[in-house]
């Protein structure tokens, strides 16, 4: 319920500002009210140039364009999940023992 009713709300603000979807301002620093934030006393001192800096590109390339690589294929959740196959599915006894780093994080 909350987010149908955040959903609205970004709806009437997109309408109020004369666009019809989200995917047209993404990416349009222009929007941001830079001297607002700039001018607080916790941001003196820091450099937003990168931050509010608009690329000289169509707008289609300013988001999602092209699919990431995650390095997901090979965690050891996958491996585990392999290897208790007949404990999921066959309810059969497994007994596993593997090193666990503190990078696995789902694990347990």
């Amino acid at each position: 319920n909350f987010f149908f009713y955040v959903a609205e709300e970004v709806r009437a603000l997109l309408a109020e500002m004369g666009y019809t979807h989200l995917d047209q301002i993404i990416g349009d620093t222009d929007l941001l009210e830079k001297r607002a934030l700039i001018q607080h006393w916790k941001a003196r001192g820091l450099d937003f140039s990168k931050m509010f800096f608009k690329p000289d590109v169509p707008h289609e390339a300013v988001h999602w364009t092209e699919r990431q690589k995650h390095p997901i294929d090979d965690v050891l959740d996958r491996k585990l999940i392999e290897l208790a196959k007949p404990a999921l599915e066959a309810r059969q006894p497994v007994s596993i023992e593997l090193p666990i780093r503190n990078v696995d994080r789902s694990t347990g």
